[in-house]
């Protein structure tokens, strides 16, 4: 039986206490302190749950503004916020269900103790409902003009004002909308499939009794308990309890949110690492208070109350939906956000819209067209307008048209309004002009044009198994009009296989292994030294990330060494300074590591040759084999990890503070060069430091990675004062947190003592130099963004043929005085301010390239620091001019938010099509920014494919991708856009001279169904198949000719001057085909009785003339026949004859004018027959004059080039 008295709230922070009844104020939720304390919260035992079983049956989420007050009874109180911070209003009690899904808005708790409710777990990603899709697909399709114009022409043409029946024009509109439609609706199903998978999955919920049962996952409410196994994904956003290991640890795999291929390590709090037992969840109660939903996911603040105290929450706790368990065989957790709150759905946002140019220029082209429909429909309604008022004059009275009688719309007497009811009926009429299967088209070929791109052999990487993947299909023909590409340089150009070849420890150097600088540099002889040297040494065993030879530290031979005790700790460091997780794989004792970044594997794969292996990691420990100079063997040595001063972008270093197993205090940090140097101790030996600085300048210069380590020894009290305030630092929920834990580590991370550098080398991928010496050749700009030294990034720069010796550097630098300067670097810098520094190197720059003009190719090379004074004010400008001149630019030390900033003002600067590339998360930025996007998936794992258009395993596969497949889909995509129009064009104004023929009457020249099939029909097939077949030379000759590739950065296919010219080719067929058909068939005894043709004839003649031209014309300009395009072409005009004999033989109501006109009239007419070829062979011969003549009097580049590699086909 229940004693009376207030009931206690076991997920309220156990300092707080609660009334019954709330007390409401207008500002906020306050709550009236209860006179009797309540109990600890412990973990019941089982004798203990018929009590705490029906302790609270509230809500699990409780408004954060209702303030936990503190207790006064408690020796150690867990003292809750007076009021939540802005942005962290999120509270959760631990093992209760909410009521059900709500909106997820906060709104003031009742009296029944009922709270705002959350999202339930079920996810939606598609763009469409049942509802919805109907009137949102409507509208995507008619924003498109074209589409908008056809219907309103639809509408129109139910009117008398309709020259043709209603359903003829309707029914292309359907046609092509509903085929669009179609698409949507697929793509969109696929996605709700993906979405009923997902949401139907499996996962084990506590039942709030004693067991765990499966249920699906968008059953799952914030504040359940949910236990995950080894190789599932994790349902939601969840906080992790325990794992089956005893220190509560477990390992994720995160490659479905950030792209990264290694194991992340989790561990729980101790309060709760011995949930290990299902039936210990029935007594756990616990509240939470935490950040609300955001899209960070490296990020997480929050506040566990259990057990009177508050525990300090951090991403090491967070399981986040997508991800998956890895290496454990199981974890429990409780669920903080469900559904679309989680972090994966709050980062679920659409890319960046991305168009081609040549498609911005393709809309220009349809507002053209249709400023030419209105043109003509103009000049015929207003000629119309004035034959219908003359009229009234008795002199040219037409009495067959009975004006006297005559309706509205040919009334003399209201003549303005005939005309403009003319105008609406030309608007149908000439509704042919523009391309109603145009937008459709080009969408299919770019879908099968990326279909090759994917099949493509040679883009295919055996040692990854990954193929080229294009991520988008709009923007194929943009590869062939590339003109500057901005690459990443660790792992797009390098293969970000870390291998550690050389170290420098308290001032002495190490390491005798070559780098491929040296190599480069050093030339034939000593590159066929260090390959004897790789043959001599092949016995030895071949260990990843360690290619270090010697023999004054290998095997032990460093205890002989003078500073040993410096290089004992300098080893140290690199076993235990990381976040490393040991890996043993089944059969095998050798040990793997799981690393955040290749550099950390290959230092820590570096310890463990040199005989500090790291092996075990534990919670708040790390053990090591360490060899011990003393024993002259390896001793099992364990250090307790007090706190993990975590590395980021921003801090350039990492440090650990452990304690030995003789209990003293170290701290450990290891980052950048210049980030260590500037916090030593004053006490370090000035030699060493000396000594140690002059070896990173040297390893720079060979192109390695450098980083610093260094240590020094804490007191107690020191420490635990740093600890007290470091500790109120995590703990603190507000917007100033990085600010407060990042200025508590500077407090601590000062007065160190340097050990020494290590230096890694990333080698070039196969194949870069060739590529980007293609590229170059080719025309297009190169530039290198880096976050390397600059002395690292010129040296990779020669070693890839970014920078060659017949070029003249520029070097724009802040870093560089005096005797240290590079070559062309001023020496004045260190006299004058930086703003006026640069300006003067810009300018001085500016004059060499006037005086030497372009027989002299430049490279420009400037840092971040530098380029954050050029990109201010008036050197903006500058510096683009200078860069854009500049045949390559090597851009070093530069942020992630600098790529993008560079990539940005590149491509508004030059107003030319941008290719950015790169493999990291650091690279997403510029991507997105640039007009292509190209990700590698390497090492950094898969974030910036996920970010890209396409796709590539390797850097080397871009000189194909560019030189090949860019070439052939601008070349394509021109001439498809292009024969298009000229197809319309023909089309469409033979209508028009046949209206000036009759007057402007309004009386079509065709059946009202042969306008309709046009399109659709007969011209469709001819011009895809141009679009995915055709070819002007082999991809051999792109490769070896890549000068071709200028065609598309110069848009010599699709300029202005050459679509005008296939406009005007149009015209010109139009009226061969028009004034021709009408001498020679009009007034001729064409029927076999003798009758003289109608304009039924006429009409047949100038459509199949019409038909035989436009295919014909595309015979003659395709380079390169393959079987189908001979079967479309010849077949589209078969299909012509086909639909003419069998559309004749519906009755005459149906078919009308064309009732059975070709096989009594034409089919026997040797007049109609021989037409017919004079008409087409008189239209073709301009273009094929034109076509000869420049070919063999002006050849352009890429006809000199097909004419010449001709004989290879």
């Amino acid at each position: 039986m229940q004693a009376a008295g207030p009931t206690h709230d076991p997920y309220r922070p156990l300092s707080s206490h609660r009334s019954p009844t709330p007390h409401f104020s207008l500002s906020r939720l306050q709550i009236k302190k209860k006179k009797t304390p309540d109990p600890p919260l412990t973990l019941a035992t089982p004798t203990m749950r018929a009590s705490t079983t029906d302790a609270d049956e509230r809500p699990l989420v409780e408004l954060a503004v209702v303030a936990p007050t503190p207790s006064t009874s408690s020796p150690s109180p867990a003292t809750g916020p007076a009021a939540s911070a802005p942005g962290f209003s999120r509270a959760v009690r631990c093992n209760a269900r909410s009521s059900g899904s709500g909106s997820g808005s906060s709104s003031d708790s009742g009296a029944d103790g009922a709270g705002p409710s959350y999202p339930g777990n079920a996810i939606s990603t598609t763009k469409y409902t049942a509802a919805s899709f109907l009137p949102k697909s409507l509208f995507e399709q008619f924003r498109r003009v074209a589409n908008c114009f056809f219907l309103v022409v639809a509408f129109v043409s139910f009117s008398p004002l309709a020259p043709y029946r209603a359903v003829s024009v309707l029914l292309p509109l359907v046609v092509v909308v509903s085929a669009a439609m179609a698409k949507e609706a697929v793509e969109d199903w696929r996605r709700k499939q993906q979405d009923i998978e997902v949401n139907n999955r499996k996962v084990e919920v506590f039942d709030g009794a004693q067991s765990f049962h499966e249920t699906e996952w968008k059953k799952l409410r914030v504040g359940d308990i949910v236990k995950v196994k080894k190789d599932e994904f994790f349902p939601a956003d969840l906080l992790l309890l325990s794992s089956c290991h005893d220190n509560g640890i477990c390992y994720v795999e995160t490659m479905n949110l950030d792209g990264e291929t290694n194991l992340k390590r989790k561990q729980s709090l101790d309060v709760t690492v011995g949930l290990s037992e299902e039936h210990s969840f029935h007594s756990f109660k616990a509240f939470l208070q935490c950040e609300d939903p955001n899209e960070k996911l490296y990020s997480f603040l929050g506040t566990l109350y259990c057990s009177e105290q508050q525990y300090p929450l951090s991403p090491q706790q967070i399981l986040l939906r997508g991800s998956k368990l890895r290496n454990t065989n199981f974890v429990y957790g409780t669920v903080i956000f469900t559904g679309h709150e989680t972090k994966v759905m709050q980062n679920a946002t659409e890319p960046p819209s991305k168009r081609s140019s040549v498609e911005r220029r393709m809309d220009k082209i349809v507002y053209l067209l249709f400023a030419i429909l209105l043109f003509i429909a103009s000049f015929g309604s207003v000629y119309f307008g004035i034959k219908t008022k003359a009229e009234l004059n008795p002199g040219s009275y037409a009495w067959y048209l009975r004006p006297d009688q005559s309706s509205i719309f040919f009334d003399p007497n209201r003549a303005s309004f005939a005309a403009f009811c003319h105008f609406l009926t030309s608007l149908m009429l000439y509704v042919c002009l523009v391309p109603i299967s145009l937008y459709i088209s080009i969408e299919m070929v770019k879908v099968l044009q990326s279909t090759f791109i994917n099949q493509d052999q040679h883009m295919y990487c055996e040692e990854s198994d990954k193929p080229a993947r294009a991520r988008t299909s709009n923007l194929n023909e943009e590869l062939g009009q590339v003109h500057t590409i901005l690459s990443d340089k660790t792992g797009t150009l390098t293969c970000n296989s870390m291998e550690f070849v050389k170290c420098s420890i308290a001032g002495v150097a190490y390491g005798d292994s070559l780098t491929e600088v040296d190599i480069s540099y050093g030339g034939i002889e000593e590159a066929s030294a260090y390959n004897v040297h790789k043959d001599s040494t092949k016995s030895k065993r071949s260990v990843k990330g360690f290619n270090f030879t010697d023999g004054r530290l290998m095997n032990g031979e460093w205890t002989k060494e003078c500073r040993r005790d410096a290089i004992e700790m300098f080893f140290r460091v690199l076993a235990v300074c990381h976040t490393t997780i040991p890996v043993t794989e089944k059969n095998s004792v050798e040990i793997s590591y799981e690393a955040e970044s290749p550099d950390e594997g290959a230092l820590v794969t570096a310890a463990r040759e040199f005989g500090f292996e790291f092996f075990s990691r534990a919670q708040t420990s790390i053990s090591v084999h360490e060899y011990d100079p003393v024993l002259g063997r390896k001793v099992d040595r364990t250090y307790k990890v007090l706190n993990i001063l975590e590395f980021s972008s921003a801090r350039k270093r990492m440090s650990v503070i452990l304690r030995t197993e003789e209990g003293r205090l170290f701290l450990f940090c290891k980052g950048a060069d210049s980030v260590i140097l500037e916090r030593l101790s004053k006490d370090n030996e000035k030699p060493c430091v000396t000594h140690t600085k002059r070896h990173i300048e040297e390893y720079s210069e060979a192109g390695l990675r450098t980083l610093a380590l260094a240590y020094r020894e804490l007191a107690e009290e020191e420490y635990a004062a740093w600890n007290k305030e470091y500790s109120s630092a995590k703990n603190s929920i507000h917007t100033n947190h990085d600010a407060a834990v990042e200025k508590a580590s500077e407090d601590i991370e000062k007065d160190l003592v340097l050990l020494g550098v290590t230096a890694v080398e990333d080698r070039l991928q196969k194949g870069v130099p060739d590529c980007i010496h293609k590229l170059a050749q080719a025309g297009i700009k190169i530039w290198i963004l880096t976050g390397d030294k600059l002395e690292t990034a010129v040296n990779i720069g020669y070693s890839c043929n970014l920078l060659r010796k017949e070029m003249e550097a520029f070097f724009v630098t802040l870093d560089y005085s005096g005797a240290n300067a590079p070559e062309g670097c001023s020496q004045e810098g260190s006299r004058m301010a930086p703003y006026e520094q640069i300006d003067r190197k810009l300018q001085d720059a500016r004059r060499k390239i006037s005086l030497k003009g372009t027989s002299t190719p430049f490279a420009l090379i400037i840092d971040g620091n530098a380029l954050t004074y050029a990109l201010t004010g008036s050197l903006k400008d500058s510096f683009l001019d200078l860069a854009v001149d500049c045949a390559s630019v090597l851009c070093c030390r530069m942020s992630p938010k600098q790529k993008a900033l560079i990539t940005r003002l590149v491509k508004t600067k030059t107003e030319k099509t941008t290719l950015a590339i790169g493999d990291g998360a650091n690279d997403v930025g510029m991507l997105q920014e640039a007009d292509i996007g190209v990700g590698i998936s390497g090492a950094e794992g898969m974030q910036a494919v996920m970010a890209s258009d396409f796709a590539i395993a390797q850097f080397r596969f871009l000189e194909r991708l560019l030189l090949v497949h860019g070439h052939w889909c601008y070349r394509r995509i021109a001439a498809m856009i292009c024969y298009f129009f000229f197809k319309n064009i023909t089309f469409g104004f033979t209508l028009f001279w046949f209206e000036a023929h009759a007057m402007f009457s309004a009386q079509p020249g065709y059946n009202d169904w042969f306008i309709s099939f046009y399109n659709v029909a007969f011209t469709s097939l001819p011009v895809i198949a141009l679009g995915v077949f055709n070819k002007d030379v082999s991809s051999s000759v792109c490769l070896e000719v890549p000068s071709l590739h200028q065609d598309g950065v110069n848009n010599i296919f699709f300029s202005w001057s050459r679509i005008l010219s296939w406009m005007l080719n149009g015209l010109c067929c139009s009226i061969i085909i028009f004034f021709g058909a009408l001498n020679a068939v009009l007034i001729q005894a064409v029927r076999q009785d003798g009758r003289v043709a109608g304009f039924d004839i006429l009409g047949v003649t100038m459509y199949t003339c019409v038909v035989w031209t436009v295919n014909c014309q595309l015979a003659l300009y395709i380079s390169y026949f393959t079987w189908i395009q001979h079967v479309v072409i010849w077949g589209s005009i078969l299909i012509w004859y086909t639909f003419l004999i069998i559309y004749g033989s519906f009755p005459a109501v149906i078919s009308t004018t064309a009732y059975h006109v070709f096989w009594e009239a034409c089919a026997s007419s040797p007049l109609y027959w021989l037409s017919t070829l004079v008409i087409v062979v008189t239209a073709l011969l301009p273009f094929f004059l034109y076509k000869i003549t420049c070919s063999l009097f002006y050849p352009q580049d890429h006809e000199r080039v097909q004419r010449t590699n001709s004989k290879g086909w």
